[in-house]
């Protein structure tokens, strides 16, 4: 064996490791990538459903809740429904795992502990609503509606030491939630984490629609639960809790009467068209 071809053999042997190493890192991160995505394609899905079953009621026409119980049942009443809930499910863990992973292995100089923790906060989230979704599939888990588990909750935590406290609390933080979503969606301030150099002129714009209205949409439901929530504990009356369903529907209530619900659900099958742009042009 010549010298030459003692060199190109022993390249051969020595770099195959260090290439797999990167290889596999690449395959890695492309996984993840692929179950954010996922993740916001299944969010988008029930922020859809949950908005048109709001319009419906915003028309006199009731029928199922307007949260994501009632954006279940949807789900289940259509063709190949329980294909369509166990996609679901697989979606809610892809977003679950995303965001953990986010919360542990994401490096970068903003990614302090306060956003740490934020993204584990949503990772507990997601696994809860992939938990309940998934007991929904199996048919275990549809008896209750999320306003009646809303109020379970407070009753629950009223009954503790200093839980009006907790209670009120929770109202709050849910408040400012609410409070800090619309505004930073009204600032546009979505569109850092977005890929904009890879839309068209039109796209961004039409994104841009989707991200405003559909987050100042969302903040306003996050802060009518907390408002809701706040009131009970004030009264000590958990039958004042409100889940997404009762508190939309409360809207209807408002000197804008229907209407202002009309434009609350639209909103939220904005954010809904947001998230299916999520999983298409955020930086994951």
């Amino acid at each position: 064996m010549t010298s030459s071809h003692a060199h190109r053999w022993g390249h051969r042997i020595a770099s195959p490791p260090g290439r797999r190493h990167a290889k596999g890192k690449s395959e890695g991160s492309e996984a993840l990538t692929a179950t954010g995505r996922a993740g916001f394609v299944a969010r988008g899905i029930v922020y859809v459903l949950v908005g048109a079953l709001a319009v419906r009621i915003a028309g006199g026409g009731g029928g199922r809740e307007a949260d994501r119980q009632g954006a279940l049942q949807q789900v289940a009443a259509q063709p190949f429904g329980k294909v369509m809930l166990w996609a679901l499910v697989v979606g809610f863990g892809c977003m679950a795992v995303w965001r953990g992973a986010r919360a542990v292995m994401a490096t970068g100089p903003r990614r302090k502990a306060g956003a740490r923790l934020l993204d584990g906060g949503r990772a507990v989230f997601y696994a809860s609503v992939c938990w309940g979704t998934a007991a929904f599939a199996a048919g275990s888990g549809g008896s209750s509606s999320g306003d009646a588990k809303s109020q379970d909750w407070t009753a629950s935590a009223l009954k503790l030491p200093g839980g009006q406290w907790l209670v009120g609390l929770a109202g709050c933080v849910l408040i400012g939630v609410g409070v800090v979503l619309a505004v930073r969606a009204a600032l546009r301030r979505f569109l850092r984490q977005l890929d904009t150099g890879a839309m068209g002129r039109g796209t961004r714009r039409v994104v841009t629609g989707l991200g405003v209205g559909g987050g100042v949409a969302r903040g306003v439901v996050f802060a009518g639960v907390g408002v809701f929530a706040l009131v009970a504990a004030v009264r000590f009356d958990p039958h004042e809790a409100k889940g997404m369903d009762a508190t939309l529907r409360s809207f209807t209530h408002t000197p804008a009467g229907p209407w202002l619900l009309v434009a609350v659900a639209v909103g939220l099958i904005l954010f809904g068209g947001f998230s299916f742009a999520s999983a298409r042009w955020r930086r994951l």
